[in-house]
This record gives structure tokens, C-alpha cells and sequence, in this order.
């Protein structure tokens, strides 16, 4: 497949899977799902410059918490919930203490249990209190930080996707995605976003890029347990690392603030 074709094909896949943007998907095989997982910062991006729209025009006539979880539910709603959804069902397996096929047919179930709820509060509570915090900031620094952070948790997916990294399903997003990203892709992928951080807090412009860098590395410390414990990444796995980093990376831009 021409470089080009591959690239638009891997764009419009990205945008499908990581957004509600309405774009018709082009074709799909490995090659493109691998263009798809190192563009998924690229779309973060995107959604976080929405996102960070939002919260700053809903704070000049709300009270910063109220417009802050307004922008996560609409994060939500740009993503159909998904990476909600695999997050509950990444903990729910994880918390049964079973593994492989037991595991996973644990994350198969429609229900949500009790580890997944809460992990479902806990991450949604602290995304609303740390986007309130931002939203106090200058704008400049609010885009940065709402930008940085939903970049950093689409560069998780990239990283959970790399060389080397199994899928536990023969099928599913998983097996489609896994092992596609090259260590260039990630590299290059991990310096934008840190970039972009560098602005989030103005008077420590170390802080941001730290904080996206510590993000990843306990994300893929995660991951090892996850492959572990499951065999390899799922379509689940890969949203719960969204929710995860996004998460993270804000606790960390709002540290000695």
C-alpha cells in the first residue's frame, strides 16, 4: 500500500476508534491499525482543544467544579464511553485474581462489578477536581494542560501497541492493534506531547513534561502485569490505559499547585 494511502487510511481509523468524529473508516489491516495507534496522540490532541474549549468557556458562568464535570462528561460522549467501559472491565479482571482465559471472559461480561465501579468513581472524581483546579489557570495554561493530558493517555495506546507486546485474544482490537507501533512512532510520538505540556504550568515548565513522562512508565509497568495476568492487551486493556495516563497526568499538573 502507497505511504499515503496508508497514512489517510490510519487517520480516518484513528478518528473512529478514539473519537465520535463522523468519519467513514477506509480500509483496515495491521499495517493501517499500526499508522492508526502512533496518529492516536494526534487525535487526543484534537479532543483535548475541544475539551479545553468547553471548560473555559463553561467556567465564566459556572462554578469551576460544575464546568469541570461537564467537560468530563462530554470527554464521555466524544468517546462513546468506551475507554470507560474498558477500564471497568480491566479492573474487574484484574481484581478476580484469575488469569488468562478465566480473566478475560471475566471482562467479556456486560455487567460491571465492584472494582470496576469504583475505579470508575475514583477516576472520574479526580479528572473533575483537577480540571477545576486548571480552569483557574490562564488560558494558555488550561489548553496546554487539557491538551497534554488527553494526548498522553491516546500515547498510553501507542505504547501498550509496541513491538513486543502480545495480544491476549486472537481476535478483537486487540489482536488488530498489538505489536504495530515501532520504537520511532513512540519516540516521536512521547516528545510532541511533552512539548505540548511544557506550557501547562508556566512557572515550573518542567513539571508538565515530567508529569506525562511518569504517566507512561506506570502505564507500561501496568501493562507488564497486564500481559502477565491476561497473556496480552485487549480492546479493554487499551481503553483503561487512556483513562489511566489521562488521569494521571493531571494529578501530576496540579501537584504543589
Amino acid at each position: 500500500m502507497p505511504a499515503d494511502r496508508r497514512l489517510a487510511d490510519g487517520a480516518r481509523l484513528a478518528l473512529t476508534t478514539f473519537s465520535t468524529l463522523p468519519v467513514r473508516a477506509g480500509r483496515i489491516d495491521r499495517s493501517v491499525a499500526g499508522t492508526a495507534m502512533a496518529l492516536a496522540p494526534a487525535v487526543g490532541a484534537l479532543l483535548g482543544a475541544l475539551l479545553a474549549g468547553l471548560l473555559l468557556l463553561l467556567v465564566a458562568v459556572a462554578p469551576p467544579l460544575v464546568a469541570a464535570g461537564v467537560t468530563v462528561g462530554a470527554g464521555a460522549l466524544l468517546t462513546r464511553g468506551l475507554h470507560l467501559d474498558g477500564l471497568a472491565d480491566t479492573v474487574d479482571a484484574l481484581g478476580s485474581y484469575r488469569r488468562g482465559a478465566a480473566a478475560l471472559e471475566i471482562m467479556k461480561k456486560p455487567d460491571v462489578g465492584p472494582f470496576g465501579v469504583v475505579a470508575l468513581v475514583v477516576v472520574l472524581l479526580v479528572q473533575a477536581a483537577t480540571l477545576a483546579e486548571l480552569a483557574g489557570r490562564s488560558w494558555p495554561a488550561a489548553l496546554a494542560a487539557v491538551v497534554a493530558a488527553t494526548a498522553a493517555g491516546r500515547l498510553g495506546v501507542a505504547v501498550a501497541c509496541r513491538r513486543g507486546v502480545p495480544a491476549a485474544r486472537p481476535e478483537g482490537l486487540g489482536a488488530l492493534v498489538a505489536g504495530t507501533v515501532g520504537p520511532v512512532a513512540l519516540v516521536a510520538g512521547t516528545a510532541a506531547v511533552a512539548l505540548v505540556a511544557v506550557a501547562a504550568v508556566p512557572d515550573r515548565p518542567w513539571q508538565g513534561p515530567l508529569a506525562v513522562l511518569a504517566a507512561v512508565a506506570v502505564a507500561a509497568a501496568l501493562l507488564r502485569h497486564v500481559v502477565r495476568r491476561l497473556g496480552g492487551i485487549t480492546g479493554d486493556v487499551l481503553g483503561a490505559t487512556v483513562e489511566l495516563v489521562t488521569t494521571l497526568v493531571y494529578l501530576g499538573l496540579v501537584l504543589s499547585s
